[in-house]
């Protein structure tokens, strides 16, 4: 699964670095590599200027700057299911994910801060460096899928709320414990539950799961589980990351 994720961030790269080495700069619009030297997949830190002046980009917009700015966000690997210029749900789970990694407020807009993440191409720094490890990030909530101390996919999660909430007569505190754990079961389906039904659940820790879920917000909210997108969890189990007996690291 390693080469088939490989392979697609090549692709990306790739494409991107064909539209900034064209014509984007005469025309106004996407990102253009300064000093014309850098590549999309070698550029140092802050190599990439926008060049949209001061516009925000939001849910419901769409065209030519919002392919463009997912495009970078693919390159930087936070996951997007394709570059199709429509800023959507997907795209506002990649963007929390950068705004978590950089620190500043996680609104789901492109403004002057995250354009300048962006730019300076922020990611996640894994705790891991060897094997194929998922990581669950709980200060920044993120979810990270790391090859050999390389973090190839970066996701949105919401992890336990650090709420009271009671479930079958016995009230518990909405934590997800940190660790190291294995996975060792998953549902092919939507698994019904006392709190709720989960979709294609990957059980780690006894009832708590990496799941597929309606509602991901950029803060925890979950009763322990890891949220991530429904389009996300099928990444995950398409891409082999969260088989049975794969390691999860929750820090």
């Amino acid at each position: 699964m390693a080469t088939r994720s490989h392979g697609r961030f090549k692709r990306y790269a790739a494409r991107a670095t064909a539209l900034a080495l064209s014509a984007v700069v005469a025309t106004g619009t996407g990102f253009a590599v300064l000093g014309g030297t850098a590549s999309a997949a070698t550029a140092p830190a802050g190599a990439y200027a926008f060049n949209w002046g001061t516009s925000e980009l939001r849910v419901g917009d769409s065209g030519r700057e919002v392919e463009a700015l997912q495009e970078r966000l693919m390159e930087l690997g936070y996951w997007i299911d394709s570059a199709d210029g429509e800023f959507g749900g997907l795209t506002v789970q990649a963007v929390y994910a950068i705004q978590k990694a950089a620190g500043i407020d996680r609104d789901g807009i492109v403004g002057p801060d995250t354009r300048a993440a962006l730019d300076d191409g922020v990611r996640p720094d894994p705790s891991s460096t060897s094997g194929n490890v998922v990581e669950i990030d709980l200060e920044r909530q993120l979810l990270l899928v790391v090859s050999d101390g390389d973090v190839e996919q970066v996701f949105n999660t919401s992890t336990g709320s650090g709420e009271t909430y009671e479930s079958r007569g016995q009230e518990s505190v909405a934590v997800t414990p940190t660790g190291e754990y294995t996975v060792f079961r998953g549902v092919d389906a939507w698994d019904p539950g006392p709190l709720g039904a989960l979709y294609r659940p990957k059980y780690f820790n006894r009832g708590i799961a990496v799941h597929g879920y309606n509602s991901v917000p950029p803060y925890p909210a979950s009763h322990g589980c890891a949220r991530v997108s429904i389009a996300a969890m099928d990444w995950l189990w398409d891409s082999g990351r969260l088989d049975n007996n794969s390691v999860v690291i929750v820090r």
